[in-house]
C-alpha cells in the first residue's frame, strides 16, 4: 500500500469516526464528505453527499462477511439520514442473499461473488436488463484455528489443501511440521466448513482450484465439496463457534467475524503473511482483473491468482452490492442508490476499516462504482 493511501485512510477515518458519533449525537448534517485537504500527496477522496430528506425502507440480506460492515455504515447513514431504515439480513449468506434479490425480495443482495451467469441471465426479468455487481467490501478469508499451546501457524497452500481435502488429519504430519519448523503435538484435526451456500467457501475454493490443484481436486464452487469427518456449520458466525470451542479444529471465515481466534500465517513465494489490510489491498491491486457480465456499469472483478507476490494476502474476498439497472419502483431506487452511494464513497469505506478491519477498496473502483450508481434507474 502506498504511504499516499495510507495518509489518505487516516484522515478520511476520522471523519467516519465524527460520522459515527452523530449516531449519538443526532448530527443532521447531509454530507458525509471528507472536508477539503484530507487527503494527502495527490490522492483525493471520492466524496457523496447524502439526501438527508429521504424516508422509506431499504430491505437486503446476504453475505454474513459483510455483517460488521453493514451494521456500521448503517449507524453512519442514518447519523445523516434519519428517515430511511436500513433492514440487512446477515443469516442468509451469499446464496441466500441472491436467491431473495432474485425472486423480488431484496433491494440489493450482499454476495461474495458476483452473480453467475444463469443468474446473470435470470435476474433479466426482474431488472429490464440484469442486475449489476457492484464491489463495496474487501477483506480476506482467514484460516481459523484452535490448537491448545499454539498461537502461531504457518501452512502452505499446498498444506491446507490438504488438511480441507481430508488428506493431512493429524497435527503432527511431517508437512505441517516443515512448515512450522516444529512438530506440533499428536492430535485429531477437525476441518469446519459451511453447510450453506457460501461466497467465503467460493472464495477459498477459487484460491484452491487456481493454485493447489495437485492437492484440490474439486472446482471452485460456494458449496463446500468435501464429504466425510467434516463439522459443517450454518454461516460464517456457525463456523467461528464451533472453530473456537472445539479441541484441534480448523476452519475458514471472513478476517473481520474471527474476533480473538488465531489465524494462519500462509506461506506464499516462501513467506508467511498474516492478513493485514495492506496486504489485501496490495492483492486487489496486482491480481483483481475486470470480469464484467456485459451489463452496462457492471463491475465484476476475479482475481489472477499468478499474480501473487510474498507480500499480497492469497486469499482475498471482494464482497459485492448485487442490484438491479433499472428498479421496477423508482423510489427505492431511490433509496438504495443514495445508502449504496455513501457506502462506495471514501468515508464509506473508512467506517467499514474502522469497525470490520477491512481493506478500504481502490479510489479507482469506488469512483466507477459511484458512476455506475448514478445510472441506475
Amino acid at each position: 500500500m502506498k504511504i499516499s493511501r495510507i495518509a489518505t485512510l487516516g484522515a478520511v477515518a476520522a471523519v467516519a469516526a465524527l460520522t459515527l458519533a452523530g449516531c449519538a449525537g443526532g448530527s443532521t448534517g447531509g454530507s458525509t464528505t471528507a472536508p477539503s485537504g484530507s487527503a494527502s500527496s495527490g490522492s483525493a477522496a471520492v466524496d457523496y453527499k447524502v439526501d438527508a430528506s429521504l424516508t422509506g425502507t431499504i430491505t437486503a440480506g446476504g453475505s454474513s462477511a459483510q455483517a460488521n460492515a453493514q451494521a456500521a455504515w448503517t449507524s453512519a447513514y442514518n447519523a445523516q439520514v434519519k428517515g430511511v431504515t436500513v433492514n440487512y439480513d446477515k443469516s442468509q449468506g451469499s446464496g441466500g442473499g441472491v436467491t431473495n434479490f432474485l425472486s423480488g425480495a431484496y433491494d440489493f443482495a450482499g454476495s461474495d461473488s458476483p452473480l453467475k451467469a444463469d443468474q446473470t441471465t435470470q435476474s433479466a426479468a426482474l431488472c429490464t436488463e440484469g442486475g449489476l455487481n457492484i464491489p463495496v467490501y474487501l477483506d480476506g478469508v482467514a484460516i481459523i484455528f484452535n490448537i491448545p499451546g499454539v498461537t502461531d501457524l504457518k501452512l502452505s497452500g499446498s498444506t491446507i489443501a490438504k488438511i480441507f481435502n481430508l488428506q493431512i488429519t493429524d497435527w503432527s504430519d511431517p508437512a505441517i511440521t516443515k512448515d512450522n519448523g516444529t512438530a506440533l503435538a499428536a492430535g485429531a484435526i477437525t476441518t469446519v466448513a459451511r453447510s450453506d451456500g457460501s461466497g467465503t467457501t467460493q472464495n477459498l475454493t477459487n484460491y484452491f482450484a487456481a493454485t493447489q490443484a495437485a492437492d484440490w481436486p474439486y472446482p471452485a464452487a460456494n458449496s463446500w465439496p468435501v464429504t466425510g469427518n467434516v463439522s459443517a456449520q450454518k454461516g460464517g458466525s456457525g463456523v467461528v463457534n464451533t472453530v473456537k470451542s472445539g479441541t484441534g479444529t480448523i476452519g475458514y471465515a471472513d478476517h473481520s467475524a474471527i474476533g480473538d481466534l488465531a489465524s494462519v500465517a500462509i506461506i506464499q513465494s516462501g513467506k508467511a503473511l498474516k492478513f493485514s489490510p495492506a496486504a489485501v489491498t496490495a492483492t486487489f491491486e496486482a491480481a483483481a482483473v475486470d470480469a464484467s457480465n456485459g451489463i452496462k456499469g457492471d463491475l465484476s472483478k476475479k482475481f489472477d491468482y499468478t499474480k501473487l507476490t510474498a507480500d499480497t494476502y492469497p486469499i482475498p474476498l471482494a464482497s459485492y452490492a448485487i442490484l438491479c439497472s433499472t428498479f421496477k419502483d423508482a423510489a427505492q431506487a431511490k433509496l438504495a442508490k443514495d445508502y449504496l452511494s455513501f457506502v462506495t464513497s471514501t468515508a464509506g469505506q473508512a467506517v467499514a476499516a474502522k469497525n470490520a478491519g477491512s481493506a478500504p477498496l481502490p479510489d479507482s473502483v469506488l469512483k466507477a462504482a459511484q458512476t455506475t450508481l448514478a445510472a441506475i434507474k
